[in-house]
């Protein structure tokens, strides 16, 4: 189980983790119960997060397990994380994670994290409600300013190697800005935008594209590097919120959840779990 980067070890601890999550979904619980209710009864808080989401999730810790586990404590709860790998689309880990279940019979969880708060995404997906958001993330270019002192059209990079993940938001809009000028100076097989900062760091090429939140873990505070939005017509101006998901008929939860965010968030406790991971906390 190594083609993917995941090792036979951390393959089982996953399945076991699913598992579990999955056994704690099918307990007995009152008749009648509403969503919150049967959170509360069974003890457990069942969130679903990303595998492999540097800076949310590596390896079990993360930006996104902290607040998995800031929302059970708000609910009394244990916490039981239930971490996924992507599928295809966003509705396809809508479906497995909030509403239906895998069909390789694990989930769905009572919340997933990291969700886009998207009004088109909401209404292609009624049988799920968005909410919460915590976070607004953007595609951004990191650069060395030794090489690149001012970067105010991609021009600017003057033909020196680019580190970005082929398949992301960052990568395609690279790929085809300008017509295709920038496609031979480009690196593309990084994973994610955090691979492709640390590529920078060692100076193997002068700038490095992908997620804000992946780069500002790997450089923020390092003198050497600017991070900036990616000077393209095309990157989403503003970025996008991530918030969280629950079952459409799930209201209660929505709003016990609703209401620990705006806590964690008027407290600072949000915020410093984004600096513990690097991160400049941007409310939505």
């Amino acid at each position: 189980m190594k083609g993917n980067g995941t090792s036979r070890r951390d393959w089982l601890r996953w399945m076991g983790a699913a598992g579990a999550a999955a056994g704690l979904a099918g307990l007995p619980l009152r008749a009648g119960a509403t969503p919150l209710e049967r959170v509360r009864e069974r003890g457990t808080l069942i969130v679903g997060i990303y595998q492999d989401m540097p800076p949310f999730h590596v390896a079990g810790k993360g930006i996104d397990v902290e607040l998995a586990q800031a929302l059970a404590e708000s609910l009394g709860v244990r916490l039981s994380l239930l971490p996924f790998n992507a599928d295809e689309n966003m509705a396809d880990d809508l479906r497995n994670m909030v509403w239906r279940g895998h069909y390789l019979g694990y989930g769905p969880a009572d919340v997933l994290l990291h969700v886009p708060v998207d009004r088109p995404l909401m209404q292609a997906n009624p049988q799920v409600a968005i909410l919460a958001p915590y976070y607004r993330d953007r595609v951004a270019i990191a650069r060395r300013l030794d090489r690149v002192p001012r970067l105010e059209t991609l021009s600017q990079l003057d033909g020196g190697r680019v580190a970005v993940p082929g398949q992301s938001l960052a990568g395609w809009l690279l790929i085809g800005a300008d017509s295709g000028a920038y496609r031979n100076q480009l690196i593309t097989h990084w994973k994610d935008g955090a691979e492709a900062a640390r590529a920078l760091l060692r100076e193997d090429v002068v700038a490095a594209a992908g997620l804000a939140s992946e780069l500002e873990s790997v450089l923020r505070g390092d003198a050497r590097f600017e991070i900036a939005p990616l000077p393209s017509p095309r990157a989403p101006r503003d970025g996008w919120a991530v918030g969280m998901a629950v079952k459409s008929a799930s209201t209660d939860l929505a709003q016990a959840l609703q209401s620990a965010v705006n806590a964690l968030a008027a407290s600072g406790r949000l915020g410093q779990m984004f600096e513990r991971g690097n991160v400049s906390w941007r409310g939505a």
